[in-house]
């Protein structure tokens, strides 16, 4: 439930309906309208069946929710979140971009990447240090020295850094050295480490699983956005079909979809999405013209030798030519001489 104040509502009438809802046992959260303040009731919306709350003063009118997720939806956030990360917009109009190589394989390779990487006009590294892979037999990354060595890159380039945390064990030195704190796919609907992970407050990039539904995926944000994280951003990242020319089948009309059901900025991961690099250039561009907030590509300094994943990474030419062409199609999507595309 979403209580609408007045735009005449004093502050005397905002702390009396807050009083109001935490008086039942739920929980009151305000956001700031276009116009107007909004309460937001979190939990059982049944207790305030004995409030009439539509009668107290400043009140203009209550909505109920009808998603299961309430933190996550638009209904209950009406404006689009802009998460900034130290001066780094996401989801405003420039779209963002995360890239780097799947996993951090030595220190060498990652300062090489970073370079690449802030060359081509990116905001953010990415780079595994802990990687879940599905043979235990598989590179599983170089941990807490990963970790560093993204630090390091961070240092000599300016680059935020986002990278994966896959244990609640692991989210006090993720959270340490990083600056966003990616879930991924195949942890999409671990609640424990995605409470553990909301508590901390720092940025998280929720990947969608495999199979996951999208009402699923936002209410696995839910849970991140319930423990007190609300800087939580949502990554298309391809989903399991019967297809098997792709490495899975990226959902494009996910982002129309969340845009449309979620105030959480969006982006979308093509090299997994495809797992093919040279599927990454056009799907990024559509990804952009779909209205995600960002990109997370796959680049490496010698893909025909990454330790994982190098079959949809791309080289530094490649990445410096998707680069190239997204700057030029966001700016077009958003010049102000030309009519606006409107989704």
């Amino acid at each position: 439930m979403v209580i609408i104040m007045n735009p005449e509502a004093t502050a005397e009438n905002i702390s009396e309906v807050i009083r109001t809802i935490e008086g039942v046992g739920l929980e009151a959260k305000i956001m700031e309208g276009a116009q107007q303040k909004i309460v937001g009731v979190i939990g059982d919306k049944t207790r305030m069946a004995s409030v009439a709350i539509d009668a107290l003063p400043g009140v203009d009118h209550s909505v109920s929710i009808s998603k299961s997720y309430k933190l996550a939806s638009r209904e209950f956030h009406p404006q689009s979140t802009i998460i900034n990360i130290d001066g780094v917009k996401i989801g405003g109009e420039t779209p963002v971009v995360m890239a780097g190589p799947c996993a951090v394989e030595s220190r060498k390779q990652i300062l090489e990447a970073a370079e690449i990487i802030k060359e081509g006009g990116a905001q953010f590294l990415r780079g595994g240090a802990y990687k879940p892979r599905t043979s235990p037999y598989s590179f599983q990354g170089l941990e807490i020295e990963g970790l560093k060595y993204l630090a390091e890159a961070r240092e000599k380039t300016g680059l935020k850094i986002v990278t994966e945390v896959t244990t609640v064990e692991g989210i006090d030195p993720v959270a340490e050295y990083s600056d966003v704190m990616q879930i991924g796919a195949r942890n999409m609907q671990n609640f424990g480490l995605l409470k553990e992970v909301g508590k901390r407050g720092k940025p998280v990039m929720l990947k969608r699983g495999l199979a996951a539904t999208i009402d699923e995926w936002l209410n696995a944000a839910e849970y991140i956005m319930n423990e007190g994280t609300q800087d939580v951003i949502l990554c298309e990242r391809g989903i399991r079909t019967y297809e098997t020319y792709t490495r899975n089948t990226l959902d494009m009309s996910a982002v129309a979809a969340v845009k449309h059901l979620s105030h959480l900025p969006i982006v979308v991961d093509p090299s997994h999405g495809t797992g093919k690099w040279r599927m990454i250039k056009p799907m990024a561009f559509a990804a952009i013209a779909a209205g995600a907030d960002g990109l997370m590509m796959e680049v490496h300094p010698n893909p025909a030798r990454a330790l994982s994943d190098g079959s949809q990474s791309l080289t530094a030419e490649n990445y410096r030519e998707v680069m190239a062409g997204v700057k030029k199609l966001a700016k077009f999507i958003h010049d102000e001489n030309l009519n606006p595309i409107v989704y």
